[in-house]
């Protein structure tokens, strides 16, 4: 569609840009400031908008499209560098396995997404698969053990590079004859006296603290809960009659449970990719985007956009407005 757009148009538009004229722009680019003003003329003729504009004294400044147009065209440059950054380690023979860790509470059909697309980028480099909590596959991405994980959050640590890849609405699970499951939704106070089954807080402290605190801002107190250690577990204790539990939605039911939204309570559960900044395998940066792209166009195209959101770990809660952003709730994968 835009086989015209080619990258020294980036480069050299950039440049104008950022330099404020044509003439420092070509000296900088090592090329001809006539050269220059006539890839700007084409590029701008062919896209039919227009990027800079020129004062009275000369100087080049950007219009509207112009400082969007700056703010994007890093992301161009930084996918040209991780590209090639990948391709160098693949051909020089550096990556001959990759180690990928994920948590119980994922869900493995992402994650088996993620190994898949890694096997497209290189379909004999070795996958060997590793499971733990996010804590522990944190410190062990740290400790060079692991090259990435997919997680959920949240998760905080200053060498660890944490991308959030997607949302999931936290439901509530509950026996397909209890009286309540008539109800198409449910109220948090529903949950007060029926929530009584939760994910082992030593999985995930700083998800279980932020769950409390979500539901306790809702008006529900949790005092007595049994413990799971696996999302099979949660909903075999909930069959059994032990009380209600808080999944993510989609994930596959037993036949005798169903699942019911909370009114006016849009929590969310994140998912992401995390691995070490400056030691990972060059192919893990654009596996994540390559894992985005699927997520966003193929898997999941009812994915709310991962641009309007408050973060869970911020601990922010959106404000009421008639179209509500969704708190998150980082627990359930």
């Amino acid at each position: 569609m835009y086989d015209w757009a080619e990258f020294r148009h980036f480069r050299y538009l950039r440049a104008i840009l950022e330099k404020g004229g044509f003439r420092i722009a070509a000296d900088e680019l090592h090329t001809s400031q006539p050269n220059l003003t006539v890839q700007a003329r084409q590029f701008q003729e062919n896209a039919s908008f227009r990027l800079l504009r020129k004062s009275k004294n000369g100087r080049i400044y950007p219009t509207r499209t112009g400082l969007a147009f700056l703010a994007l065209a890093p992301l161009l440059f930084e996918v040209r560098d991780e590209i090639m950054d990948a391709l160098i380690a693949i051909e020089r023979g550096e990556i001959n396995s990759v180690r990928f860790g994920s948590t119980p509470l994922v869900d493995q059909a992402l994650f088996r997404t993620f190994c898949e697309l890694h096997k497209e980028l290189m379909p004999k480099c070795a996958i060997r698969p590793n499971h733990g909590d996010t804590a522990q596959l944190a410190e062990e991405i740290v400790d060079g053990m692991v090259d990435a994980a997919i997680v959920t959050l949240p998760l905080k640590h200053p060498a660890l590079h944490i991308e959030e890849i997607r949302r999931d609405r936290l439901v509530v699970c509950l026996r397909k004859d209890h009286s309540l499951a008539s109800k198409a939704a449910l109220e948090a106070t529903d949950l007060q006296n029926n929530l009584a089954v939760l994910y082992h807080p030593q999985r995930h402290p700083d998800a279980h603290k932020r769950l409390l605190e979500l539901l306790g801002n809702a008006g529900v107190t949790v005092e007595e809960y049994s413990r799971a250690s696996h999302p099979s577990e949660m909903q075999t204790l909930v069959k059994e009659g032990y009380g209600f539990a808080l999944i993510r939605e989609g994930i596959p039911l037993d036949e005798e449970l169903t699942t019911r939204p909370i009114a006016r309570v849009d929590w969310t559960v994140d998912t992401a990719v995390v691995y070490h900044k400056e030691r990972h395998p060059k192919t893990i940066p654009i596996l994540v985007k390559k894992l985005r792209r699927q997520i966003q166009k193929d898997l999941y195209p009812d994915a709310p956009p991962l641009n309007i959101h408050k973060s869970f770990a911020t601990g922010k809660h959106p404000s009421a407005t008639a179209n509500k952003i969704p708190e998150q709730l980082s627990l359930l994968g």
